[in-house]
């Protein structure tokens, strides 16, 4: 398997996503350093356009700074994304681990409760979840996380399938190891490869699911994000063009990283992958 330094040599595509990345994390991390206060609060007059002194992204019709609203709702958006992804990933993986290794009617029970969740729009499930319940982080986060699973689920039960009939698998049946243990010290560790790609992918579905929820007005107005953003200022975008511009530029910034680390990531984990990237 290629090292970390070969593979982002090898794929620029993926150096420029860790390192978009990079500073998308910085920004959601240092936002208090760099945009102390709160990000609500008016700080000059209103409409001011970017590179405006003091203002590098300019203002709402509040006067509000727009760049301390987009280094806030980078925090908010990823700890969305990441809280989601944490949920969606366990749960799914708990259940295609489950149906993959015992097969049979547990199989088909596990798979006909995935596919009733895959059969509904995930986007429209999911709004309408989060009109339903009040509007907060705790009901967005397991909303999105409610319909992301089924993918992860399903992945990870190909991949058990195919591992239960393994000599090691059965060697470790036969060593009186109990079906629990097997699972999580023998089966799993093969998983995870093909289950962190899936998760980085799934981090930008994430992304657009909740940016859409706050656009459409749904997200929890307590605190900032970019689908809020891009969601009010999208009434005056044709004379304040930048309110809605320039969140959008930073959820499509934010899933294009997270797709090319999603493919350094393969390349890396993925030896079949990798090896075709050399013949290629």
């Amino acid at each position: 398997m290629a090292g970390p330094r070969e593979i982002l040599s090898r794929n620029p595509g993926a150096a420029v996503g860790t390192a978009l990345l990079a500073a998308i994390l910085f920004l959601a991390v240092f936002a208090d350093l760099l945009y102390p206060g709160d990000p609500w609060r008016m700080a000059t007059r209103p409409n001011l356009p970017p590179f405006s002194p003091g203002y590098l992204l300019g203002t709402d019709m509040l006067g509000r700074d727009l760049a301390a609203g987009i280094a806030h709702g980078a925090r908010v958006t990823l700890l969305i994304a990441v809280a989601v992804t944490g949920l969606a990933v366990a749960f799914g993986v708990a259940v295609g681990a489950v149906a993959g290794y015992f097969g049979g009617r547990v199989d088909d029970v596990a798979m006909r409760f995935t596919e009733f969740f895959q059969t509904i729009p995930s986007f429209l499930l999911t709004v309408v979840i989060v009109a339903i319940v009040a509007p907060s982080l705790t009901s967005i986060i397991l909303a999105i996380a409610l319909v992301s699973w089924p993918q992860i689920a399903r992945l990870v039960r190909a991949e058990v399938l195919s591992l239960a009939s393994k000599d090691f698998v059965s060697a470790a049946r036969v060593g009186g190891l109990s079906t629990p243990r097997i699972i999580w010290s023998h089966v799993l560790p093969n998983v995870l490869s093909p289950v962190i790609v899936a998760a980085s992918l799934m981090t930008a579905t994430v992304i657009l699911i909740e940016s859409g929820i706050s656009f459409l007005g749904l997200g929890n107005r307590a605190f900032v994000s970019w689908g809020y953003l891009l969601g009010t200022g999208r009434t005056a975008f044709r004379v304040n063009w930048w309110l809605s511009t320039i969140p959008g530029v930073a959820i499509f910034l934010t899933v294009l990283s997270l797709n090319l680390v999603g493919d350094g990531l393969n390349d890396w984990l993925n030896p079949r992958s990798s090896g075709r990237s050399k013949r290629g």
